[in-house]
């Protein structure tokens, strides 16, 4: 008996010592920044090789396009739309702060210009500035935990990130949810320079692509425009593998 009344005790000191463990964890103090550069390797890596489905819904319509996408943060980024047939071809290439389209049906290369960078990308609820990631969560805004709650039974982070005075960027404010346990992201909303919310990008599907598990579905919402959406879908991915520098190029841009 004294040996199982023993037992019991250790049993009930070792579950003390956890819920001991998991509170004194939860009090530790927040690096905002390093929460969100977490979640910005977690969906791109240093360097991403992908294959993406997006799908563009309003009430009148639907259209699917077939993504190709290469991206060297913070650097350079390139995207192909391989499908449908009338559209493959299209693409889209960053350098640094520089932006081009090429549009193969009348063979010409469009430079866009930084005022553009807010517009949607091929009739999207997803801008210019979405696809190539022109502007940097990191470096373009400064970061702070606004609070944290309870959000289907788990902490969850709500981490705003303002623009520093100095940076081009599109959006007011971004604020991220991400859940605290493992830094997943759950969603994002963009505010104007006015301080009204835009939109709000949902992840979902978690799952394992390319050697990491994360959210393979984002959902894009535009709050001025009920019934559209646009839905990105990651069909496969390799991460942090060196890529071409002639792959960010507008020779390859030119190609079909």
């Amino acid at each position: 008996m004294r040996a199982i009344a023993c037992s019991a005790w250790w049993r009930r000191m070792a579950l003390a010592a956890g819920v001991l463990l998991a509170c004194a964890a939860q009090a530790q103090p927040v690096d905002a920044r390093e929460v969100l550069d977490k979640v910005e390797k977690l969906l791109w890596g240093d360097t991403v090789q992908g294959e993406y489905e997006m799908t563009i819904s309003t009430p009148r319509w639907q259209r699917t396009l077939g993504l190709r996408v290469w991206m060297d943060r913070p650097r350079r980024s390139f995207v192909r739309i391989v499908s449908p047939a009338k559209e493959a071809g299209i693409g889209s290439l960053r350098i640094g702060a520089e932006m081009w389209n090429y549009l193969p049906n009348v063979e010409r290369i469009i430079k866009i210009p930084p005022s553009m960078m807010l517009q949607p990308w091929m009739g999207s609820d997803f801008t210019n500035d979405d696809l190539v990631k022109e502007s940097s969560i990191l470096e373009d805004y400064t970061h702070r935990v606004l609070e944290e709650v309870s959000l289907d039974g788990d902490a969850v982070l709500r981490i705003e990130a303002v623009p520093r005075p100095e940076a081009a960027v599109v959006w007011g404010r971004i604020v991220y949810w991400v859940r605290r346990t493992d830094t997943m992201p759950l969603k994002q909303e963009f505010f104007s320079e006015r301080g009204e919310r835009v939109r709000v990008l949902a992840f979902s599907d978690v799952r394992k692509v390319g050697g990491r598990v994360l959210p393979t579905r984002w959902d894009m919402r535009p709050d001025a425009k009920p019934g559209n959406s646009t839905t990105v879908v990651l069909k496969d991915a390799v991460f942090d593998r060196p890529i071409d520098a002639e792959v960010f190029s507008q020779r390859n841009l030119q190609k079909r």
